[in-house]
């Protein structure tokens, strides 16, 4: 039976707070500041307590349940970082301050920056972004003014492979660009002979995630982006994907021009729920000058917000990003160090690939290789007996496990991308593919089992579009 909710323990008279007596002359609120129709619930403050620490044990999280979200990284998130980004030092001071009384923050992004551009094999890095898709646009924007300042106007296409976040796109048209998109190959790398044939001195240059989505090192990389750079354009890297090559492998190093790094899913800063994300993005030398302005600057002996940069795009957001999450992401990188940061990422492809052993025997594999941080599946054998992807994903909450990335990437039908970061045990990755194995099975025996899922939540089913486009958000009384 559901527990009642906080409006229907109110009781009259019944409160949590007792205020002081004012201590200054009583003035009536002006009219319309309260609703005099809502019915505000009367209740004692251990009413209130239990309430929602009920509510919140019903949310699934990284550090309730396992939470394969492939393409989103949720890896944990060490709770040392929390207290480092809580120190005063940097919970309590004002982007105003002079830069005399902030040495410290301004050390931090300083060696933030030269950190994130040494594990890409790039010269600078800016820490403005606020997340993945801002630091896209960041990229993109520094293309655009690398090509404007040597008068090469003629550039109008950005390419993207099919595989690609939905973001890319969407940033290339955004700063001004028409999208040009080239299709994979049978092994799911990008076809480099239709490359080939997309290439010519329109293009100001392509937009390549690697690993891909499909979880895959692009086995021609090299290539690609010679071939990119010898018509002139430049490559950028989404970097949502570099919990796989942390101190094995610099995109710099690789031909890849711009790179951004999403601090809250590689290097353990929360993530999810709509919270504030942070993203660095580094750059190679040629690039550096564009860089947004200001960046963190060592001169005599002392750190300061350096402006003086006339090819400098200008900034992309107030101040200097998410700054306690910039904190978190610092602190995460030293206390792991070079030789950490390379165990991150043996892991995390360890773990995806004994997945993908584990399950290929059951589920669909569309790229039977061997795969980096994350796996996709194909729910297509499951379909033949109505199951779908959607069916699999909600079956996993009755048994504690968040979903999977489920219809993503869209070049793999009946899509299940897994991830399952370096963080979870052996035993943890066991049960998940028990369960995993479990669900198949049902879809053979018992698949109405699967399809009418979830059994043991609130509610089971919802109207999915419905939910989203007329959500009900209040609750209201019988």
């Amino acid at each position: 039976m559901n527990e009642p909710l906080i409006f229907e323990l109110s009781s009259p008279g019944r409160t949590g707070v007792h205020l002081p007596a004012l201590d200054v002359p009583e003035t009536p609120l002006p009219a319309g500041f309260v609703r005099a129709e809502l019915p505000l619930p009367e209740v004692s403050e251990i009413d209130v307590v239990r309430h929602f620490t009920h509510l919140s044990t019903k949310n699934f999280s990284v550090d309730t349940v396992f939470y394969p979200l492939g393409s989103c990284t949720m890896k944990y998130n060490p709770k040392i970082n929390d207290v480092i980004a809580g120190q005063a030092g940097f919970a309590r001071i004002h982007p105003y301050q002079a830069e005399s009384t902030v040495q410290g923050a301004l050390r931090m992004m300083y060696e933030l920056q030269e950190q994130l551009a040494e594990i890409a094999g790039h010269a600078g890095a800016t820490l403005q972004p606020a997340a993945g898709a801002h630091g896209e646009l960041t990229g993109v924007l520094m293309i655009h003014g690398y090509h404007k300042s040597r008068g090469d106007t003629k550039r109008t296409k950005i390419i993207v492979p099919d595989s690609s976040h939905g973001t890319n796109p969407a940033t290339a048209a955004m700063v001004g660009y028409s999208v040009v998109t080239v299709k994979a190959d049978a092994h799911g790398n990008v076809d480099v002979d239709a490359l080939k044939a997309l290439l010519d001195d329109t293009v100001a240059g392509m937009m390549i995630t690697n690993p891909s989505t499909v979880g895959l090192f692009d086995q021609h990389i090299e290539q690609i982006n010679r071939l990119v750079h010898a018509a002139g354009g430049l490559v950028y890297g989404d970097g949502a994907n570099m919990n796989a090559l942390l101190g094995i492998c610099k995109p710099g190093e690789v031909g890849f021009d711009i790179l951004h790094y999403n601090l809250h899913k590689t290097f353990g800063v929360p993530h999810g729920g709509g919270g504030p994300g942070a993203c660095g993005t580094s750059v190679s030398k040629a690039l550096a000058p564009f860089l947004p302005a200001p960046v963190v600057a060592f001169k005599d002996g002392r750190y300061t917000l350096d402006n003086d940069r006339p090819l400098s795009i200008g900034r992309v957001r107030a101040f200097h990003g998410n700054f306690a999450n910039l904190v978190r992401g610092y602190a995460y990188i030293r206390s792991h160090g070079e030789d950490g940061l390379r165990e991150v990422s043996q892991i995390a492809v360890l773990n995806a690939n004994y997945i993908k052993e584990r399950l290929k025997g059951a589920y669909d594999l569309p790229f039977d290789r061997t795969c980096y941080h994350e796996v996709v599946f194909s729910g297509k054998r499951q379909a033949k007996n109505n199951v779908r992807t959607l069916d699999i994903a909600k079956r996993l909450i009755d048994f504690g496990i968040h979903p999977p990335t489920v219809y993503f990437p869209l070049v793999v039908e009946e899509a299940l991308m897994v991830e399952p970061t370096e963080t979870e045990s052996k035993e943890t990755i066991d049960r998940f593919c028990e369960v995993m194995l479990q669900i198949a099975r049902e879809a053979e025996e018992n698949p109405e089992l699967v399809r009418s899922a979830p059994h043991t939540t609130p509610v089971s089913r919802l109207d999915e579009a419905t939910a989203a486009r007329k959500p009900d958000l209040c609750w209201r009384p019988a």
